[in-house]
């Protein structure tokens, strides 16, 4: 999303879009959406959690997004949208008030390099500088950045985006509508070695990588192709900047994986799996259906469907919590054990 739409809308015309109720003056116009601690008199922002409560006593917003239970919430700005999920009611706004950058062209810029195989639709984008390999197909919709490469066999099914300087090895196939951001590699060979004759050699990776529909890639991140088998990322799966995810991993649907995650291969990832930021897996590791892991786990035996775990080795959420509180005794109980003892000893 980059431009703003010129003349905005108005608080009434707002409130009818998301099925809200207006407090305040229907009449103002805003032209823009900001959040509570930087939002100025032509922005919406929003109020969802009373955790933000009290920044809404020195917002200066035109209009707010607020919950019945926080609608009389105590701030300057009086005009307000009742509505009951405002973080919905925001993303459904986004696109009313800022447009989404279009491709510049349809067709093959004519600095790219097609091999003569290549399969590229005519309502394809394909920028400037692009390599497009032997027996690529470039589906329909499909926008393809600067200084991207396909390497030969790659696929990209309908209306694929890949951002600028994005590399797929050969065979690599991703699934309609998916995202790629830019710096990231898809299907790389994964790191595999083994020790003969007093040397690393290096094992051959002859497997594929699948990315589903749905799915998007952040920026810098990479996934290695298999083996023997496939690397796979399942449908609706978002991934963030600076991710690694190893040869063979497979990856369920709607799973989120946030920024420095790292994932060793064979692992098997279920489906709705939450990972934040710098959780580590280990190799051959199976997590089940709806997990979450907690900030910088490590992950070094398999995790059952459904549990929240964290902390180094990974183990259930609550039973960190209790580690990390005895931690905290610690300092105290060995001074205590420090005046026992000098008691203790004769003079």
């Amino acid at each position: 999303m980059t431009s703003t739409t010129g003349e905005g809308l108005r608080l009434a015309e707002i409130a009818a879009a998301v099925g809200g109720t207006v407090q305040g003056d229907a009449d103002v116009r805003l032209t823009g959406i900001a959040p509570l601690d930087r939002a100025g008199p032509s922005d919406l922002t929003f109020l969802a959690s009373t955790k933000y409560a009290k920044q809404l006593a020195h917002c200066g917003a035109g209009g707010v997004l607020v919950s019945p239970e926080l609608a009389s919430t105590p701030g300057p700005c009086a005009n307000r949208i009742v509505v009951a999920k405002p973080h919905d009611a925001m993303l459904a706004l986004i696109p009313r008030f800022y447009r989404a950058p279009e491709r510049p062209f349809v067709g093959v810029h004519p600095t790219a390099v097609v091999d003569p195989t290549a399969v590229i639709d005519a309502d394809a984008c394909v920028e400037a500088f692009t390599v497009v390999g032997a027996g690529v197909q470039v589906s329909q919709g499909c926008w393809v950045g600067p200084h991207v490469v396909l390497g030969d066999g790659a696929r990209l099914a309908a209306q694929v985006r890949l951002h600028a300087h994005v590399t797929l090895y050969p065979g690599v196939v991703v699934g309609p509508r998916s995202i790629v951001h830019s710096g990231t590699r898809l299907g790389s060979d994964g790191f595999g070695y083994h020790f003969q004759d007093g040397a690393h050699r290096k094992i051959p990776h002859v497997g594929g990588c699948e990315i589903g529909a749905d799915v998007e890639i952040g920026a810098n991140s990479t996934i290695d192709r298999g083996s023997i088998d496939k690397t796979v990322v399942g449908d609706g799966t978002k991934i963030d900047n600076l991710v690694h995810v190893a040869h063979n991993v497979r990856i369920g649907r709607l799973c989120l994986l946030a920024a420095q995650v790292g994932v060793a291969g064979s692992t098997r990832i279920g489906d709705g799996v939450v990972m934040a930021g710098q959780v580590g897996v280990s190799g051959h590791i199976t997590i089940g259906d709806r997990v979450t892991l907690t900030a910088q786990t490590g992950v070094i035996s398999d995790v059952p469907a459904g549990e929240v775990w964290g902390g180094f080795p990974s183990r259930p959420h609550r039973d960190t919590l209790r580690g990390y509180a005895a931690m905290r005794r610690l300092p105290d109980l060995l001074k205590r054990i420090e005046r026992l003892l000098d008691r203790e000893e004769p003079e």
